[in-house]
């Protein structure tokens, strides 16, 4: 698995692009080898669990995170359609502490993002419908469940989808704010 590795302004959360080898029967890629990322990018974590959600345009599923020590670190990608992927940095030593990452994941550029324990997550969906896959670190534990509200005016995310065709469930509307 050759990959690319592109690091943010955050700590320990990567962009990764796979290579993908492509002709005229389609492509082929390895989206995972847990040597490749430990060697090129130093990432160590072992997973665990592995999520599939399925979203239509303009749902917006978060901002989720889960308290230590179920903490949860994820790779994310999307298998059909394209994301806005966010992950909020929650760490309290972190010079991010409080500052959002966003980048667009979809099936024509096949990028992961990686997002280390310690941050909330979410996404929109950009596209007519998306397919999200991300592995995670830790076993989905519900009373470490917490969150944040997807338009808290401190975090003032830009979710790339207009205010009218927003969707947001019920609980994802009434989390908290950051604050």
């Amino acid at each position: 698995m050759a990959i690319h590795i592109i690091n943010t302004d955050f700590p320990g959360l990567i962009i990764i692009e796979p290579k993908v080898f492509g002709d005229e029967r389609g492509f082929f890629m390895e989206s995972y080898n847990q040597k490749v990322l430990e060697d090129a990018a130093g990432i160590q974590t072992v997973f665990k669990q592995d999520n599939q959600s399925f979203s239509t345009y303009g749902v917006i599923r978060g901002l989720h995170f889960q308290r230590s020590p179920y903490a949860q670190a994820k790779l994310v990608r999307v298998v059909q359609g394209a994301i806005f992927d966010v992950a909020v940095d929650l760490r309290k030593d972190s010079p991010t502490y409080g500052k959002w990452f966003g980048a667009e994941l979809s099936d024509q550029n096949r990028r992961q993002l990686y997002i280390p324990q310690g941050f909330a997550h979410g996404f929109s969906v950009l596209s007519p419908q998306a397919t999200v896959i991300y592995k995670c670190d830790n076993f989905y534990h519900q009373p470490s469940e917490g969150g944040i509200r997807y338009n808290d005016p401190m975090l003032a995310i830009d979710w790339k989808i207009e205010p009218k065709d927003i969707v947001v469930s019920d609980k994802d509307a009434d989390l908290p704010s950051l604050r």
